[in-house]
């Protein structure tokens, strides 16, 4: 028998091996053409490298990459249980509970436990292939983030996040990059937006610095024995407490102490996930204390324990009496945005380090949009196109997609195709909008 060796599948047992012969039934099998081609087209895939595949995903979706949506747990405080997931998913056990939403992510969230991919998200492609986000950057940073901008920035060099608690944070702080590249971090600038319709939880107000007699007066040992003795959440007496309202938000520098809120929060922030925990009681538990010292280096600990923390706080802006008047952020109307179909408001600004819109599309009705750089977009409510991709709010296996430069920096159309206003939020990296506003008044 003259039988070539492409096709020794479709061979018996006894014509490969004839000197073997069992008892057993003899089996022939004979593979599909179907399912040839599927074997082959999955060789392919396998052997395609990450910017093939991205490269491939960026043509097949006209420069609009779909994402998965990027769980996160945390053990600070209970979940607020209104990231629509069902009421079993929350509780991850050792992790804590499901309390965040990482969008566009390339930040490995840093977890004392957790998958070593918590925080990452995923491109949302066909077939087995997973790619995350990080990856793509790293292997085809100039498609997705333009030659020019990709040349003078290492990523996307930004995060943002839904962050979704069933109770005020622990009062905290995020280091200036003079300590965060100690260990090797960035450090972590953040705003915050709070989106409407959506229960504001028992405590919506977050506590923002210090009293200004404390900055004033040099008073900073004010605060070290809550962080030595380890045991309650009196440090807030020395803290000002603000009210949240929906469509309003913050701007936090790092180095400005704060314990956010339960309002459900959509936060824009540098790419990092470093922080001080100085609030010991919270959520009616005491957290651990290495929580103090997560992002410290042990010679420093060693050294000055409890006080080093203090030398990440920037005393002049907690202290500053205008800290509300000079960090709040209301939506500010885009004029030249204003089209038939819709118009943007910027929601994140005042810093150079990201920058955030939203844009509202009218039912039935479509809006040309043209950036200056990459985004991402999560769409909060209604249904629609992005340059044709659909996205659908509410529905996170279809309400989150990255829009690189090239296709961004040309005029691209939202189309709302259902019966309520499209809204989408958008999220850019540092130095992509030079033209993002500013709060006039400047500290002294």
């Amino acid at each position: 028998m003259d039988v070539r060796p492409r096709d020794r599948a479709w061979m018996s047992r006894a014509e490969r091996w004839p000197e073997r012969e069992t008892a057993e039934p003899e089996t022939l099998y004979r593979f599909t053409a179907h399912e040839r081609t599927i074997m082959t087209q999955k060789n392919q895939a396998a052997s395609l490298t990450v910017r093939d595949v991205v490269s491939n995903a960026l043509t097949a979706c006209n420069g609009v990459l779909p994402l998965e949506p990027a769980w996160v747990a945390r053990e600070l405080a209970p979940a607020g249980r209104r990231l629509g997931l069902p009421e079993d998913r929350y509780d991850v056990g050792a992790r804590g509970e499901i309390c965040e939403r990482w969008l566009a992510s390339t930040t490995r969230a840093d977890n004392r436990v957790g998958p070593a991919d918590e925080g990452l998200s995923y491109l949302a492609l066909e077939g087995d292939r997973r790619i995350t986000l990080r990856e793509a950057v790293d292997c085809a940073g100039r498609e997705i983030m333009g030659t020019r901008y990709a040349a003078t920035h290492s990523g996307l060099g930004r995060l943002a996040k839904i962050f979704d608690y069933g109770a005020r944070l622990p009062y905290h702080i995020h280091p200036r990059a003079e300590h965060a590249s100690l260990v090797g971090r960035n450090p972590k600038e953040e705003a915050y937006f709070y989106p409407p319709g959506v229960d504001m939880g028992p405590h919506p107000e977050t506590f923002f610095g210090v009293h200004p007699s404390i900055a004033d007066e040099h008073r900073y040992d004010v605060l070290l024995p809550y962080l030595v003795d380890w045991n309650s959440d009196l440090i807030l007496r020395h803290s000002r407490a603000y009210f949240l309202i929906p469509e309003d938000g913050f701007h936090v520098p790092a180095g400005v102490l704060h314990a956010p809120g339960s309002a459900l929060t959509i936060e824009l922030q540098e790419d990092s996930d470093t922080s001080a925990m100085f609030q010991a009681l919270n959520a009616g538990r005491v957290i651990s204390k290495e929580l103090l010292f997560k992002d410290v280096r042990p010679e420093d600990r060693k050294r000055l324990g409890e006080r080093f923390l203090l030398e990440w706080v920037d005393w002049p802006v907690n202290g500053d009496p205008y800290l509300y008047e000079r960090f709040h952020l209301g939506p500010r109307l885009i004029e030249s945005s204003v089209q038939p179909g819709g118009e943007e408001h910027w929601i994140y600004y005042n810093t150079p380090k990201f920058s955030g819109k939203k844009l509202t599309v009218r039912p039935a009705m479509s809006y040309v949009s043209v950036e200056k750089g990459v985004y991402s977009v999560l769409a909060w409510r209604g249904s629609g196109t992005i340059a044709g991709q659909q996205v659908r709010g509410g529905d996170p296996s279809g309400d989150e997609v990255l829009v690189v430069h090239d296709r961004a920096t040309t005029p691209h159309t939202v189309v709302n195709t259902g019966s309520e206003d499209l809204v989408l939020f958008k999220f850019f990296g540092p130095d992509v909008n030079p033209d993002v506003p500013y709060i006039g008044r400047a500290l002294a």
